[in-house]
């Protein structure tokens, strides 16, 4: 069964994706790295969803829910460099801000859902998702606080979700409106949606 994954796009990186005129297209293209600002996507395979959240005055939103299709560097990535002057994937030029040129970074091609910034995460919802780690050891968010995020620092790397929260998040994404208003509001919390797991009520 396969794996669901969140992982945190930063401020400088949701203004690059709304300068470049990005929202409502569907990245081709994430990267991974090896430091703390571009996580490296361990434990991944084809297959697998990675919700990318942003934090905006203490609201989260999924911006896009990327299912991985593989990580290898393909044609489509353009000539590798040869120095550290040269980018790096030049043939991913438009969506270099996910991290092209950070620390180690490599590709990891996706299909994805189209980049919006409206698509919230209830308040109620995020005190309760919850991440397991290999051990099968599980943890919430902390700093939340009436329905709302204080600190991000929970959501920074590459993790795993539950089966149920990832249940939960794919429902949010899947009830979202088709359409993209063409100026992204500053999102607000709202009420949980229903829950989708079995024998929920």
């Amino acid at each position: 069964m396969p794996d669901a994954f969140t992982v945190l796009w930063t401020h400088d990186t949701c203004r690059a994706l709304r300068k470049a005129g990005r929202v409502g297209e569907r990245p081709p293209v994430a990267f991974s790295g090896v430091h703390t600002s571009l996580p490296a996507w361990s434990g991944a395979r084809a297959g697998d969803e990675v919700y990318a959240l942003h934090v905006n005055r203490r609201v989260v939103t999924v911006v896009s829910r990327m299912r991985v299709v593989d990580r290898e560097r393909q044609d489509c990535c353009g000539t590798a460099p040869r120095t550290w002057r040269d980018p790096a994937f030049p043939g991913h030029g438009d969506w270099s801000m996910l991290g092209a040129g950070g620390c180690g970074a490599s590709a990891v091609h996706v299909d994805a859902t189209p980049v919006r910034f409206d698509v919230t995460v209830p308040g109620d919802l995020l005190a309760t998702l919850t991440w397991r780690n290999r051990r099968n050891q599980t943890r919430v968010l902390k700093y939340v606080v009436d329905g709302l995020l204080e600190r991000s620092i929970s959501l920074q790397g590459f993790y795993r979700l539950t089966p149920e929260s990832a249940e939960e998040l794919a429902a949010i994404v899947d009830s979202a409106s088709p359409s993209i208003p063409a100026k992204e509001p500053a999102p607000r919390p709202a009420g949980r949606r229903q829950s989708t797991r079995a024998g929920a009520k």
